[in-house]
């Protein structure tokens, strides 16, 4: 049970030292961005993520026309 505890354990040890290789190799390396914001030819198409693009939509818009009609009273 304990050999096979060591082994699952080396198993993680090596994918995370796996994963990490740019950031152990080069200077100052970093993980990539994985947010669309990160992405230029997504920044040029005009997409966003969908947080940002749900606070867009749901922003007040100052120069909306109000669609409602007043209604006019009888004398």
């Amino acid at each position: 049970m304990l050999k096979l505890a060591f082994i699952t354990l080396g198993i993680v040890a090596l994918a995370v030292v796996l994963l990490c290789i740019k950031m152990i190799i080069v200077p100052n390396g970093t993980f990539s961005s994985t947010h669309i914001s990160g992405n230029k030819e997504m920044r040029r198409r005009g997409i966003h993520c969908v947080q940002s693009m749900d606070a867009m939509e749901r922003k007040e818009n100052r120069h909306k026309v109000s669609e409602r009609r007043k209604t006019e009273t009888k004398n």
